[in-house]
């Protein structure tokens, strides 16, 4: 089993949780026969135990960018705004150059407090920094108002109720359906929790797991009713990781004969045509 990538904005080290085996499916489900085979691949894992609000701020970091450019940022607002444990941060906030104002511990705290064109800077390497400084700083506002801070937080994410978790979540502008489900899972470690990004996207619909014209919340709903709640988190994570060697939108493994892509007798192909080595989005094939 490979390693999981501690650059998988979605996953990695940084993304707690434990690794584990689960039972393979009964086939009747293609899509778990599916993410039992990725979790071969990979790895198969049950995740929770990031702290909610750390992971709502790397996860709007990592919005429409690569994990190669979000991770600095977020490395880089850790270093800058976390106070971390109090008693091993300097006696002044002064002392620490370029700070800005800190809560007494509370990461929330500090990026509500925080100057919006210094947060733009300390970010800059996830791209549409100006935009995601000013919804870090507006969403952090937000949580100490509604929950007082941080903590208080974490603790509505990991106990609440998911469905009013996740409304309370989708109810934050600048927070869409693939980010609360992120938290959910990583932090949370809630079950059933399939988040869809565009590699799971596009995989799924491909695969003929989801309609060929399905959004994302559609892809969500088609996975969550067939993949077992507990296998959701890692089918997720090996997905992307799918999409990255094997499966891309434009030269996807198949293109080079069945033998090269180890999920091509479980895919319909949608919108490949191996013949004429043409790809096109699954829901052009369909039209």
């Amino acid at each position: 089993m490979d390693d999981e990538p501690a650059e998988n904005i979605s996953g990695g080290d940084a993304a707690a949780g434990r690794f584990t085996e689960f039972e393979p499916g009964d086939g009747t489900s293609r899509a778990e026969a599916v993410v039992d085979r990725l979790g071969d691949m990979y790895w198969q894992k049950a995740y929770g135990g990031r702290d909610a609000f750390e992971c709502l701020v790397r996860t709007i970091l990592s919005q429409n960018t690569s994990d190669k450019a979000s991770q600095p940022a977020h490395d880089a607002l850790m270093d800058r705004y976390d106070p971390g444990d109090p008693a091993d941060r300097p006696a002044s906030d002064d002392d620490r150059d370029g700070a800005g104002s800190r809560g007494d511990g509370d990461l929330a705290e500090a990026l509500a407090a925080a100057h919006q064109d210094e947060l733009a800077e300390t970010i800059s390497s996830a791209g549409l920094y100006n935009q995601k400084s000013e919804t870090l700083i507006r969403i952090a506002g937000r949580v100490c108002d509604e929950y007082g801070g941080e903590d208080a937080f974490d603790e509505f994410v990991r106990t609440g109720d998911p469905d009013e978790v996740r409304d309370a979540l989708l109810d934050m502008k600048g927070v869409g359906p693939k980010t609360a489900d992120c938290v959910l899972l990583f932090a949370g470690g809630r079950d059933g929790v399939f988040p869809v990004d565009t590699h799971v996207h596009r995989i799924s619909r491909r695969l003929g797991l989801a309609a060929p014209d399905a959004d994302h919340e559609g892809v969500r709903e088609a996975l969550e009713a067939d993949v077992p709640g507990e296998k959701c988190g890692f089918g997720h994570t090996a997905m992307i990781q799918f999409g990255r060697e094997y499966c891309s939108a434009r030269e996807p493994a198949c293109l080079d004969g069945p033998e090269a892509c180890p999920l091509y007798d479980l895919c319909d192909k949608v919108g490949v045509d191996e013949l004429a080595e043409e790809v096109v989005d699954p829901a052009e094939a369909a039209d």
